[in-house]
């Protein structure tokens, strides 16, 4: 989850629970530790990928922004009241800006418009095309950042959704939650600033040659 510890936040929306030293966002349920947040969405974010999963998972499916934001709503709307909105706010993380909130609206328009129609539905021929599909439309919505809170997340389910679609099972993305391949994965991000989704595609192979793997286990 991308919390406030790791990211810094500026604006009028960049809130904290009363009560939790400012180290909490303010949230709906009133929690102040965040080990109980996470517990909560990560309840939440079960429940929302059995909904997904279910509804979402059709060979004629093409997705949208508005799917994206459905998604972040139905996943915390009872938790943050911005829920399945736009950020207001400018994250940073680092020395790496996402891009700023007044652009997301557009930049999400660009994104339907140049990677959602072209790479939903995700059914092709090969593997490496499903692949450079996978790799380009999660980068550039890790780019984008459209939410304040839940973006990675977000984001792979996505990814899982429409690797699903390609008849592959759920992505396993383990393998790059921590140590040198986290490191290489947010790399392979910036990479895609220059529109060079080579890093991520290696990633996204390796991805899947992992799910498949213990697949068959």
């Amino acid at each position: 989850m991308k919390k406030m510890g790791r990211y810094k936040a500026s604006g009028i929306e960049a809130e904290h629970e009363p009560g939790s030293g400012r180290k909490v966002p303010k949230n709906l349920l009133g929690i102040k530790s965040q080990t109980e947040l996470d517990r909560v969405e990560n309840i939440a974010l079960k429940q929302a990928e059995d909904i997904f999963f279910r509804k979402l998972v059709r060979k004629d499916k093409r997705f949208t922004a508005k799917d994206v934001c459905n998604m972040h709503k139905v996943w915390l709307g009872k938790i943050y009241e911005w829920a399945g909105q736009y950020r207001n706010i400018d994250l940073t993380k680092g020395n790496f800006r996402f891009a700023h909130a007044r652009h997301i609206p557009q930049l999400m328009s660009v994104f339907e418009k140049d990677c959602l129609i072209k790479h939903t539905p995700c059914i092709f021929e090969s593997r490496g095309r499903v692949i450079q599909a996978l790799a380009e439309v999660h980068t550039e919505l890790v780019l984008i950042h459209p939410f304040r809170e839940g973006n990675g997340r977000l984001v792979r389910i996505l990814s899982t959704l429409m690797a699903l679609q390609a008849g592959l099972p759920p992505l396993d993305f383990t393998s790059i939650e921590k140590g040198k391949k986290k490191q290489e994965y947010f790399r392979a991000v910036q990479t895609g600033l220059d529109k060079n989704y080579g890093p991520m595609e290696q990633i996204f192979s390796e991805i899947i040659e992992r799910t498949l793997s213990r697949a068959q286990e």
